[in-house]
Formats: C-alpha cells, sequence, structure tokens
C-alpha cells in the first residue's frame, strides 16, 4: 500500500500543537509568626484619651451629653435617677439639688454642650459635670459650699485646658 499524500498532508504531526506544560502551582502560604507571650506583649494599663487619665473599672457608670440648655438640668436629673433606679438603688433625698446644681454650673460657662458622668462604688455615687468650653468665665465663689450645703460628701472642681469639670461624692440611701 502506498501512503496517500493528502491523507498523509492532513493528518497533524504527533508533535503538534507542542505540549505546553500545566501552570506552577501556586507555592504554599508560609506559616503564620509564632506569637510569644513575654513581659513586653502583656496589655498596658488602658488610659483614656484626655490627659493619660485611668479607665474607670470595676463599678456601674454611666454618660450622657446634654445640650447646654436651660432644661439641661432637670433633663440630667432625670437620667441620673432613671439609672439609679435600674441599677436598683435608692438615690438620697438632696440628688435633685444636687445634680441640677451642678449641670447649671456648667451650662452657665457657655458652649454648645455639657457632659453628665454617673459612677457607683461601695454605697457612693460619683456625679461629673464637664463643660467642654476652652475659654471660661469666672467660677462663682459659692459653686463648692452650695454643693456641701446641698448634701455632698466631697466634691472639687478641676479646670483644664478643654473645660471645667464640677463634681460631687453623695453618699447612698441604705
Amino acid at each position: 500500500m502506498e501512503p496517500n499524500t493528502e491523507a498523509e498532508a492532513i493528518k497533524p504531526r504527533p508533535d503538534y500543537p507542542p505540549r505546553t506544560p500545566p501552570p506552577p502551582k501556586k507555592p504554599p502560604s508560609p506559616p503564620p509568626p509564632q506569637i510569644r507571650l513575654g513581659p513586653s506583649s502583656l496589655p498596658h494599663r488602658q488610659r483614656s484619651g484626655r490627659g493619660g487619665r485611668p479607665v474607670m473599672r470595676n463599678r456601674q457608670g454611666a454618660a450622657w451629653s446634654l445640650e447646654a440648655q436651660p432644661w439641661a438640668p432637670g433633663k440630667g436629673f432625670t437620667a441620673v435617677a432613671d439609672r439609679l433606679r435600674k441599677w436598683g438603688l435608692t438615690a438620697p433625698d438632696c440628688l435633685e439639688d444636687l445634680v441640677r446644681h451642678l449641670v447649671a454650673t456648667v451650662v452657665a460657662d457657655g458652649g454648645r454642650h455639657v457632659s453628665l458622668h454617673l459612677a457607683e462604688q461601695d454605697g457612693q455615687i460619683l456625679l461629673l459635670a464637664f463643660s467642654h468650653q476652652p475659654q471660661l468665665p469666672d467660677l462663682e465663689a459659692d459653686v463648692l459650699s452650695r454643693l456641701r450645703e446641698l448634701g455632698a460628701g466631697s466634691c472639687g472642681t478641676e479646670t483644664a485646658v478643654d473645660g471645667r469639670q464640677v463634681w460631687a461624692v453623695l453618699d447612698l440611701t441604705a
């Protein structure tokens, strides 16, 4: 038999198409780094953003931001009384007057808003009002004595570059 030249010409050669190698496999990812716990990797003591003061721990706390308006003292008292009730604590009788005086003091500093903070520990509550007003007017001379008259066990004020803080500590009734 003679080879058919036409059939041979149409028949593909055995090396056509050229055999291409398969694409390379993705190399395995390296193992994650080993985490070693040493003294330098332990968490640091938490600090707040302002002045490096410690963060409140191991006690109940709450905070509210209020507009610096004439109604802010009443709204602040309502928020504090509701939170104490939620925690199952009995508010002292002097609480309303004291909260109203604290908030009214920082509202008088001017500004757009004030903060009211509440913390409870060991049968006492701490109330802190913050003005957020950098340029502060002079504080009335009788603010701290008035807080004492209203029933604060201790009280104080602190002026910082970002506002004035006025605080009072009260004993809870049993």
